[in-house]
């Protein structure tokens, strides 16, 4: 996964999220539940880290909105 910036998180109510899983449809799942909290940049699809267990999802949220504005 690239690095986090200074520019993801500039700002209170900017966050990014990490998501480690068992598989892609957990991963995905997880979003979804964010997705209904608060505004979100998702991912689409996971990723897979050699010698790591699992898959990994990273999403940035926007809690400044409300989902659907």
């Amino acid at each position: 996964m690239r690095e986090i910036t200074d520019a993801h998180v500039a700002e209170p109510g900017l966050a990014v999220v990490e998501v480690a899983a068992a598989d892609d449809a957990t991963a995905l799942a997880v979003q979804e539940l964010l997705a209904a909290r608060c505004v979100i940049a998702p991912a689409d699809r996971t990723t897979r880290e050699p010698g790591q267990p699992g898959v990994r999802l990273r999403c940035f949220l926007d809690l400044r909105q409300e989902p659907g504005s």
